[in-house]
């Protein structure tokens, strides 16, 4: 087992140096001794061994050959020492392949001291210059460098001699690019593919190919809003215009709706307004004003202290002011009278007894002081029981209020407005036509009113972005001066704040605008990255409507036709058409030698390194160069002796050792685990089959009970502490016992029934058989008569003699006697027919010669009887059958003459019948059961 030391450092020394003295270079299966200034791989040593190795690219085990490289892998003190980009791991099996990124060497046959490039994390448009003899590349990367002919050439695989690329791609100078190919799909130009296969993207962009700016982030390079905007034409197509500024001191950060707010968070609110009942600072109407149709605040009338809102009626009025009807609530003040009766005219009022001169400042009054006027003198307005005068543009002095000629006061302001005036104030100018000059934070000023925005046509003057100025005639919308269109008129379109009749290259029209395209495009029909027409030098490759940086590595980049073309099959990559403009070979016998894929002529049993694409006998030679006769090297043994195989059948080497405790103890306890769930899966099993046939039976049977909540407890605790066979736990159910007794005198109400039914029908069927019996019966009968009869002789006109034999009539009327006293019994006058000679032997008297004729006539008592006859009852089970009794006939005459005559002359008798039959003979019994 590989245990040991992993450090990484670089290769130090000149090349002179590395061929100083021999060394041996590896590869799994093949080591060769010599000379060599190859850096590539790392290098393995251990302590007692004759000689270090260097590892080239490659996974090595245990059972790698040959034995000094096995001895090495498998030594305890072993250690590995990595070239720049290679990081080998500690154990076995060991993977020594380059680290993501491009490992540049600045000899041939990767010699030299290497600087390596590890794949970016970053996206940079950076490009570094490189003198390269030969690359590494680590697998699933691609670079993009530049040769001579500054021709953008893309690098799949290593390689070994920089000389021996095609004369496009030769004399590398710089690395333009390196990628990963584990992105799907690729990432935009913007970003970077990283070996996880995940996109990483520069500040500023977004999405999962970093197609897209995040908000607030705008242009081609997604570049960050202005600093004083909230929000601009933010995206990778927008323009960063600002189209929401900061507000600073917005009335909303201080509960305040129509004021200001200052820097500590207090609210100074408008004239004429007020804090509400429910704390918002500026949300009511201040006393003296009322709350109009259009929201703002307006002055009460003249010796009004409050008015209602909407209707400006007076709800009170100040002291010796009469409140009267007139259409509507006002206060008048009383006519001024002295004690002798006389009325004060305009100007004076009654001190009791004469009138007496007003202020000057007043046109009525009621005292002689300035705050004691009714109506103000001419330019003179009411404001707090003063008269006040006003500036050129009928501002109030002192105040933010405005001259209102109609009520003689100096009222409030627009809602939204800080400060208003008239643009040129009269004593013929009236409230309406004020016009606001400052405006509350979050609101533009257009055409002397608050707005919350400029409206269509016109844009916020940058100078003090409070007002909101016309465009120009030829723009329809614009923004930051009357010129910089947006929007044009006269079926124009806008570029760059210009109208122009058609959007120039790079760009794609868009509700009257032109729009820049996606970085990635050169042209386009959208500003998706995926909306491409054509593509830039560095994303040339026009594929689904993207432009990627390359064609696939078994592809070439076609200038001509702008499309991807396949190598020749000899290329695993290429910069062309043909088998001489290969960058790697697609056989592993084979190498490159001036862009053309030829046979290797390694020398011994070297073969082709895989992935380096030379043979090993290229890196390694047999004496220095320095010297012209070759030194012999040192003799170290196991360079070519593979390990010895254990059997002669097996060709790896196996390494035994003892089994540590702990091991055995968990090949037991796995087996144990194993067994235990085979068990539990049988068990299992098991019971889901019983299972099923339990529910079969009882779905058969209708024993379904309801599954309630003891059932699934039972159930649950049986499958937790099992049960044995046979004795599963039912559940008492008296309503499952009804059921059943129920459905058992169903069951045998319904069998009764069927029954029934059989035994009417069995006994229909033998009545009609028996009564067919008895018409053959009399059948039978007619014919014996008939055939009887034809034996009389005594009939008239006979020319015999009469018989000497006595006449059958005497007989056939005992006969037929005989027959009518057996017709009681069905059964005993069939087995008195079947017993009577036959007719031979009762007209002759004399045996029949020749064997008994088999009878027509089937025993009934030989048939099996009927499931619901008679015979089937349960009393004939109990009963046993009577047993026959022989029916003797009485002998006719005829057979009585016979036997009469056979006493006087005895012949010699005929052999009895069945004397010539064979006699059984006894050998021993049977076994048949059914003898005994």
């Amino acid at each position: 087992m590989l245990s040991g030391i992993l450090t990484t450092s670089f290769f130090l020394g000149a090349a002179f140096a590395a061929q100083s003295s021999p060394s041996v270079v590896c590869v799994a299966g093949q080591c060769l001794e010599g000379y060599t200034n190859t850096t590539i791989g790392a290098t393995l040593s251990a302590s007692g061994a004759a000689t270090s190795l260097l590892l080239l690219p490659g996974e090595y085990t245990s059972t790698t050959n040959p034995a000094l490289l096995h001895e090495l892998l498998t030594s305890s003190s072993a250690s590995v020492t990595g070239s720049p980009g290679f990081d080998a791991n500690a154990s076995l099996p060991l993977n020594l392949a380059l680290q993501p990124g491009v490992a540049v060497y600045p000899q041939a046959n990767y010699s030299g001291q290497a600087s390596f490039a590890q794949l970016p994390s970053t996206p940079s448009n950076t490009t570094s210059k490189i003198s390269a003899g030969s690359l590494a590349i680590s697998s699933n990367v691609w670079i993009a460098v530049s040769g001579s002919s500054n021709d953008r050439v893309i690098l799949w695989d290593n390689v070994p001699d920089a000389s021996q690329l095609p004369l496009g791609a030769a004399g590398l100078s710089q690395v333009l690019d390196i990628q990963s190919l584990a992105c799907s799909p690729p990432c935009a130009g913007a970003g970077i593919c990283s070996a996880s296969g995940t996109c990483t993207c520069p500040p500023g962009f977004n999405g999962t190919s970093c197609e897209t700016c995040a908000p607030g982030f705008f242009g081609p390079t997604c570049q960050a809003c202005p600093a004083d905007c909230a929000s601009c034409d933010d995206g990778i197509a927008g323009s960063g215009r600002c189209l929401t500024p900061i507000i600073k001191n917005a009335p909303s950060t201080c509960n305040c709706l129509n004021g200001v707010c200052a820097a500590d968070g207090t609210c100074t609110c408008n004239a004429g307004w007020a804090a509400a009942t429910n704390g918002t600072a500026c949300a009511k109407c201040d006393t003296g004003f009322f709350l109009n149709s259009d929201g703002n605040c307006e002055v009460c009338g003249l010796g009004c202290t409050e008015c209602a809102n909407g209707s400006g009626d007076c709800i009170s009025c100040k002291s010796g002011v009469t409140q009267i009807v007139n259409g509507r609530t006002v206060c008048i003040a009383p006519q001024a009278i002295t004690s002798t009766g006389n009325v004060c005219l305009d100007g004076t009022f009654s001190n009791g007894t004469s009138c007496q001169s007003c202020s000057p400042l007043c046109q009525t009054c009621t005292g002689p002081t300035s705050n004691e006027c009714i109506v103000c003198g001419a330019g003179k307005y009411s404001l707090n029981g003063n008269c006040v005068g006003t500036d050129s543009n009928g501002v109030c002095q002192g105040t933010a209020l405005v001259a209102d000629n109609d009520k003689h006061e100096c009222d409030a302001c627009p809602s939204k407005c800080t400060s208003c005036k008239y643009s040129s104030f009269s004593v013929a100018s009236t409230i309406d036509q004020a016009q606001c000059t400052g405006c509350l934070p979050g609101f533009v000023l257009f055409k002397g009113q608050c707005v919350a925005s400029c409206p269509s046509g016109t844009f916020l003057d940058p100078k003090d972005n409070l007002t909101c100025t016309a465009c120009d005639s030829s723009c329809g919308s614009c923004a930051g001066s009357s010129t910089f269109c947006l929007t044009c008129a006269n079926n124009q379109v806008a570029a760059s704040g210009k109208c122009v009749s058609s959007c120039p290259s790079n760009t794609f029209t868009s509700s009257g605008q032109c729009v820049t395209c996606h970085p990635d495009c050169a042209t386009c029909s959208g500003s998706s990255f995926n909306q491409c027409s054509s593509c830039s030098a560095d994303r040339p490759v026009l594929t689904n409507g993207r432009c990627l940086p390359t064609c696939s590595k078994t592809q070439f980049f076609d200038k001509a036709s702008s499309t991807c073309q396949s190598c020749d099959s000899s290329c695993s990559s290429c910069t062309g058409a043909g088998p001489s403009n290969c960058l790697a070979c697609s056989s592993s016998s084979q190498v490159l030698r001036g862009g053309t894929c030829v046979s290797a002529s390694c020398s011994g049993n070297a073969s082709v390194i895989p992935g380096l694409g030379l043979c090993l006998s290229d890196l390694v030679v047999l004496s220095p160069s320095s010297t012209k006769s070759g030194t012999p090297l040192p003799t170290i043994t196991g360079i070519n002796t593979p390990i010895q195989p254990t059997s002669s059948s097996n060709n790896t080497t196996i390494v035994k050792r003892s089994l540590q405790w702990w091991e055995i103890l968990l090949m037991a306890l796995g087996c144990a685990f194993i067994f235990v769930v085979f068990l539990m899966c049988w068990r299992r099993r098991m019971r889901k089959r019983r299972a099923a046939a339990t529910a079969t039976f009882a779905a058969v049977k209708k024993l379904n009970h309801s599954r309630g909540w003891r059932y699934r407890l039972v159930r649950f605790g049986e499958k937790l502490f099992g049960h044995r066979k046979g004795q599963r736990w039912m559940m008492p159910s008296q309503h499952g016992d009804i059921k059943m007794d129920q459905l058992h005198v169903a069951e045998e109400a319904r069998f009764d029934r069927d029954l029934e039914k059989v035994r009417v029908a069995e006994d229909t069927r033998h009545e009609r058989d028996m009564a067919r019996l008895r018409e053959s019966s009399l059948r039978h009968d007619r014919e014996m008569e008939k055939l009887i009869g034809s034996y009389e002789y005594t009939r008239a006109g006979s020319s015999r003699a009469p018989s000497p034999l006595p006449s059958l009539r005497d007989y056939d009327g005992d006969r037929h006697s005989h027959k009518a006293s057996s017709k009681s019994s069905d059964r005993g006058r069939i087995t008195n027919d079947l017993a009577q000679e036959s007719l031979y032997s009762q007209v002759t008297g004399q045996p029949r010669k020749a064997p008994e004729p088999r009878q027509p006539v089937r025993n009934p008592a030989d048939l099996l009887p009927s499931r619901f006859s008679n015979t089937t009852t349960y009393s004939s089970w109990l009963t046993p059958d009577p047993p026959a009794v022989p029916v003797h006939s009485a002998p006719t005459p005829a057979q009585e003459y016979a036997r009469s005559v056979t006493h006087l002359v005895q012949p010699e008798s005929p052999p009895q019948r069945g004397a010539y039959w064979l006699q059984p003979t006894n050998t021993g019994g049977s076994r048949n059961p059914f003898l005994r």
